[in-house]
This record gives structure tokens, sequence and C-alpha cells, in this order.
């Protein structure tokens, strides 16, 4: 029986937030790599192209860079019969994240942390099951691993932004951190930080959402104001509260003020990865449907298409949006599992749904990398 009148929570993050500082380094490189293959006319060459599987982690002045891969110079070069990784320009990309995010802190900046470089060739076993096989309508790529992947779309965000098709709860857990970012950056929230994080409850009465029960925000902030006076957290949460009420459509901010949290703990000035261990990948459920519909467990940051927790999870999303686009559906779920280097294609819609063949070279080509979640 479909549920009628509940309650949903989802959270989102910031840019600045530990993880996500992670999951943007980790793209950043694989941008700069298939980039470079696009500059060489690669990008479609299965023998030569981009692999990567690239893992940030980040702490107090620190940046470690760990995984696999296989690239063309000048990011790898050949040292006899190993693949060795250019760590200076690997280190630039990782710094240039840093300081677009704006971390400049005694604790964590984009000059003074340490950066470490552990990139290595990718194995010659996992490389020879994707490399692209000769098939009877051409060649066929595989895939680096096995598993299942998950796409989803609604109706919910329609009325909001035409083509979002998401679930309200973690739709606008995005868009009060993403009207918050905006007005840290232009500087009309001058005393923000870049670490923040979001959760929106969200009611549900007879299968919509009406509004929300509570908001809470966590953001970063300046120790003191520009007057030298302590920030209190009833300052923090009078300075944001009109940003936060403005990314919620008109009559959804909670009634009570108790409803609205902010900075619970009272003080929120060491943030980011001086604050908190980062990890790439570790963002999963903020990076898809907030938990409102299921997930492989795979993450998407730092891997190139051949890697299906990202590529078959973009196209069972699209497949999902067309379903529901096509009014077909209100929502629509659709599930793909996959072997190491052979596809099989299964589907948990309500109608049976072909995967192309070709969606690995569409999402080589089409994919935004930098946008870690599904759009």
């Amino acid at each position: 029986m479909r549920r009628a009148n509940y309650l949903f929570t989802s959270e989102s993050v910031s840019e600045g937030h530990p993880d996500k500082v992670c999951d943007q380094i980790s793209d950043a490189i694989l941008d700069a790599f298939l980039e470079n293959d696009i500059k060489l006319g690669i990008a479609d060459q299965s023998k030569v192209n981009t692999r990567l599987g690239c893992e940030t982690l980040c702490t107090t002045n620190k940046i470690v860079i760990a995984g696999e891969g296989r690239g063309q110079a000048p990011f790898f070069h050949k040292h006899g019969a190993k693949a060795v990784v250019n760590r200076e320009l690997i280190t630039e990309i990782a710094r240039g994240v840093v300081k677009d995010i704006g971390y400049d802190q005694d604790g964590f900046s984009y000059y003074g942390a340490d950066v470490e470089v552990l990139l290595h060739g990718q194995s010659p076993d996992i490389a020879m099951g994707v490399d692209a096989k000769k098939k009877k309508n051409g060649e066929e790529e595989g895939a680096g691993d096995q598993g299942m992947m998950f796409g989803f779309a609604c109706t919910e965000s329609e009325v909001y932004e035409k083509g979002s098709f998401m679930p309200a709860p973690i739709y606008f857990a995005h868009r009060i951190l993403k009207v918050l970012a905006d007005k840290r950056r232009s500087g009309a929230l001058f005393d923000l930080q870049p670490d923040a994080k979001s959760q929106v409850t969200v009611k549900y009465v007879d299968g919509k959402p009406v509004g929300c029960t509570k908001v809470v925000v966590s953001t970063q902030h300046h120790g003191q104001t520009r007057n030298g006076k302590k920030y209190m957290p009833g300052m923090v949460k009078e300075m944001i509260a009109d940003a936060v009420e403005s990314a919620l459509p008109q009559g959804w901010m909670p009634k009570k003020t108790s409803d609205f949290l902010v900075n619970p703990t009272g003080n929120f000035v060491i943030g980011g990865p001086d604050g908190d261990c980062g990890l790439t990948g570790r963002k999963i459920i903020v990076d898809t449907y907030g938990g409102y519909a299921p997930h492989g467990g795979g993450a998407f940051s730092g891997k190139d298409p051949t890697k299906v927790d990202r590529s078959a999870a973009y196209a069972a999303r699209y497949l999902a949006k067309n379903v529901v686009a096509a009014g077909l559906a209100d929502s629509c779920t659709i599930q793909i599992a996959q072997i190491l280097a052979r596809w099989r294609r299964e589907d948990l819609a309500e109608r049976n749904i072909v995967l192309p063949g070709s969606v690995l070279r569409q999402s080589r080509r089409c994919s935004d990398s930098h946008q870690c979640g599904l759009h």
C-alpha cells in the first residue's frame, strides 16, 4: 500500500564539507585526464584512453591522493615497463580545487597543505576485462567491476525546477546550501566559511510534499564579526535565516523558530578537513536521492565511465527521467546488475527498458564529473 501521510528527511553537504573536498579533487583529476584524451583525439579508443579510479583523503593541512589508472602524457609517462604519474601536475590540480572552494585557513589552505600523490598504473587483470572486444556489431567495451546500480526519478521537484525530477527533501536540502554558497562567494554573507550541512524534514499529505517540519543548518563561520564581536549561535541563525527561507517555497519554512536549528553545538569555527577528516565516496546518499530511493552502494567520484558504479547509475537515472517525463509514471526506479567485463541488464521498473549498448561511450563524452551527484 502506498504511504499517504508521512515525514521524510534528507541531508546535503556543501562544497567545503571534508568528504566533498575529496570528491571534487578526485573528479578534477579525472576531468583533466579526460580533457587530455579529447585533446589527443583518443577519447573513444579503448586501448589507450583514460582509466582512473582516484581516491582522496584530506585532513589538517594534508591531502593524500591514491588509486590506479592509465593515461597519456603529461599525466603518465613510461619508466621501463612501469607507468609513472606526474606528481607535480596532480598536486597543482588538487591545490586549484581547494583554492576554488575557498580554503585559506591556518588548519587547511590551498598553498600550505602537504600533498602526497600515490597514483599508479591499472592492474592488467582488470584492464583485459574492460578493453573493447570485437563483436558482430563493432567493438564493445567491458565494465571494470560487478555490482548493482539504481536510477530514480519523480515529479516532486518539477513545479519548482523543470527537468529536475528529484524528491523534495534532497532537492531543497541541496537548494539551501546552494543559496548559502552563492551568498558566501558574492560577499553577501561574508562571514560564512566553506563547510556546511543542511537537513530538511518534509511533510507529505496524500503522498504530496506540502512543507517542512524541521530545517537544520550547520555552517562554518568566522570566529568574530568584522567589528570584532564574537559570533554567538543566535547571531549566525539571524544572519542566514532569510537566505534559507528564500531557498524554500513560500510557506514551507517551519512555523516555530525552534524547528529551525542552526549550529546546534553552539559554535562552528573550526571546520573543513581541519575539523574532520574527509574521504572520497562517503556521501553516496547525498549524491543521489537522499535515501528516498535505493542505492547500490558504489560511489561516483574519481571514476572513469568503465566504472559502472558511476556510468550505469547515470544511465539508469537518465532512463528513469525519460519514463517520468513521458508521463508514463509519477515515479520510476530502474536497477542495473553488472558483472565484470560482460553486460547483463535487469529492470525493476513497471515496464521493460533496454539499456543502450553505447551508454559507456556516451557517458564518457557527456558527463560533467565535477557535478558529483545525479541530475
